[in-house]
């Protein structure tokens, strides 16, 4: 039934997104018409259609029964129907025990039912000595009962389990409702720009021999300007997308930049260049990392990178133990969380999306951390979220701050508890992520309040230098010998 519910959605998925493929390429047409402003555009209409889809489908999840964490009372009388069948059928005391004291029968089978499902050994020793003195055949009338319970109890655990996976389903396809309307609202919000501002911007870059044959703008709610440009250099020229960047933050009075991943220069061929906002800081990082004893592979991978929003993202994970299999195991779960962030997910879905992912697999004891630091490079907020993560130290001037975990690793239950929390870090600050090896180091009771000193006492100031000078002076608490995999991630902002 798992099976079947994940393929259908992948299916799905499948179709809308080659439909909505076909709606892109053939929707951009529209940027070569401006349409009246009062006309909603029938394609992103569409877009929106496959997204209330989705939104509608993912309810229909959430409105189906949820878990259950006993046994319901029509289980119980079934255990104590089938026990009864088949212990007491054939013995001489039934007419006594089921006729003039059923009532007592029933109320002791469920007090023994529920003494096991609670698992208090005190509680069903007592039940056990009250039927010894009854029962006649209480030996297998108890491990039958048992039997059945455990029976029952298996299939509520497997029934929680589809629950999970749907719950787990109905969020992803709510994320992807959310997504959808994203796009459309991003595709079908760019207009052409004014004539005035299109003549100012074509007269600018003409003085740098750049023709300038169409401009749209779009103006997002956060404020921030997005410019795309269609435009080629003269005279065989080859022109800096930099330049052009330069031009345009004179022009607008506010830094701008060539989005990621474009262009970089401008030929003698027509193409759409994307211009946006330059964010406000910049972020250089550092990384230290030493693998356990004995060991030839760390079992602790990390990604940092910036996106095309203007966010820098730090992933790290730990994998349980050490050695290959660790590593297989956080390289899985950090390369998810790029390809959901990248996809547009937020931290939390793509986390949760990971630990379902982790959790299908069915691998007993499998597990991994998860440490995610995502800087809003624009206002310089940054939203941490933790599973089963060592603490994340913030350094600005002379103070330190922990930022703690108590939360489960992923893939060890469906519904992980994820730790969030937010910070505004400011020109100069310090996020120093690492893994539990590097505090399991330091003197027990006392990690985090010694990791705080030992960060207060680093004068290096670039985030590489800053990483390893951790590193070294927690391996003096451990006399030179890394007895699990360490890894120090430090990150330094800085306003442009």
């Amino acid at each position: 039934m798992q099976e079947w519910i994940i393929a259908m959605l992948v299916i799905s998925v499948l179709l809308v997104l080659r439909d909505m493929a076909k709606v892109f390429f053939r929707g951009r047409s529209f940027l070569k018409a401006e349409q009246p402003a009062e006309e909603k555009n029938p394609q992103k209409e569409k877009v929106e259609r496959y997204a209330a889809s989705f939104r509608k489908l993912a309810d229909s999840f959430y409105g189906l029964p949820y878990r259950k964490d006993y046994l319901s009372n029509g289980q119980v009388d079934g255990i104590i129907r089938e026990t009864c069948d088949e212990i007491c059928s054939h013995c001489y005391q039934r007419e006594i025990c089921w006729g003039t004291q059923s009532q007592e029968m029933y109320r002791g089978s469920e007090r023994m039912i529920r003494s096991m499902e609670e698992g208090n050994q005190e509680k069903i020793q007592e039940t056990k000595s009250d039927w010894m003195s009854v029962c006649s055949r209480f030996s297998q009338y108890y491990e039958t009962l048992g039997n059945s319970y455990m029976r029952e109890r298996q299939k509520l655990i497997w029934d929680n389990r589809m629950i999970e996976s749907r719950l787990a389903v109905a969020q992803q396809l709510q994320e992807m409702s959310r997504i959808m309307d994203m796009v459309a609202e991003d595709l079908y919000d760019i207009s052409i720009a004014d004539p005035q501002l299109m003549t100012e911007l074509q007269k600018i870059l003409r003085k740098r021999h750049i023709v300038v044959k169409q401009v749209w703008v779009m103006d997002k709610v956060e404020g921030r300007r997005e410019i795309f440009l269609t435009m080629r250099a003269r005279s065989g020229q080859c022109i800096s997308v930099n330049e052009v960047a330069q031009l345009l933050s004179q022009e607008f009075g506010t830094p701008m930049a060539a989005a990621g991943g474009g262009r970089r220069i401008v030929n003698g061929e027509y193409h759409t260049v994307h211009f946006m906002e330059d964010v406000s800081y910049q972020v250089l990082y550092g990384v230290a990392k030493l693998t356990k004893e004995m060991e030839k592979v760390s079992g602790d991978n990390y990604i940092c990178r910036q996106e095309e929003a203007g966010r820098f993202v730090m992933c790290l994970s730990d994998g349980m133990g050490s050695g290959v299999e660790a590593c297989r195991e956080s390289e899985e779960v950090v390369e998810l969380l790029e390809q959901f962030l990248e996809s547009g997910f937020t931290q939390e879905t793509a986390a949760k999306m990971v630990n379902s992912a982790l959790v299908m697999k069915g691998q007993e004891g499998i597990f991994s951390t998860v440490d995610i630091c995502a800087v809003d490079l624009y206002t310089g907020i940054c939203n941490f979220l933790k599973a089963g993560a060592s603490a994340t130290f913030i350094k600005r001037d002379h103070w330190v701050e922990a930022i703690s975990s108590e939360s489960l690793a992923a893939g060890l239950i469906q519904q992980v508890d994820f730790e969030t929390s937010s910070r505004k870090l400011y020109h100069g600050d310090y996020l120093i992520m690492m893994t539990d090896g590097v505090l399991d180091a330091l003197p027990a009771m006392r990690e985090e309040e010694t990791m705080k000193e030992i960060i207060m006492d680093i004068h290096e100031e670039t985030p590489k230098e800053m990483s390893r000078g951790i590193l070294e002076r927690v391996l003096g608490y451990s006399d030179y010998c890394a007895r699990d995999d360490m890894t120090v991630l430090v990150a330094g902002m800085w306003k442009k």
